[in-house]
């Protein structure tokens, strides 16, 4: 798989709640960090996305905010 996209982060899936619409999906990232994804369940489940799977979380965005303690 070959993306243009620049923000992408190797991880593992760690938990997949899945509704009638949309999925939950945790993934665990480098450094013991998590991102959470909300995707559509037909995705996850055409993925095939599992607790365990290697996968590779895409971030789109035109925005990243910063935020520090004062």
């Amino acid at each position: 798989m070959k993306l243009s996209a620049r923000n992408q982060l190797p991880g593992t899936v760690r938990t997949v709640t899945t509704g009638q619409v949309m999925a939950e999906v945790v993934v665990d990232v480098a450094g013991g960090h998590e991102v959470v994804a909300a995707i559509t369940a037909e995705s996850a489940r055409r993925l095939g996305l599992a607790p365990g799977k290697h996968i590779v979380a895409v971030v789109k965005s035109t925005e990243v905010m910063i935020g520090v303690d004062d």
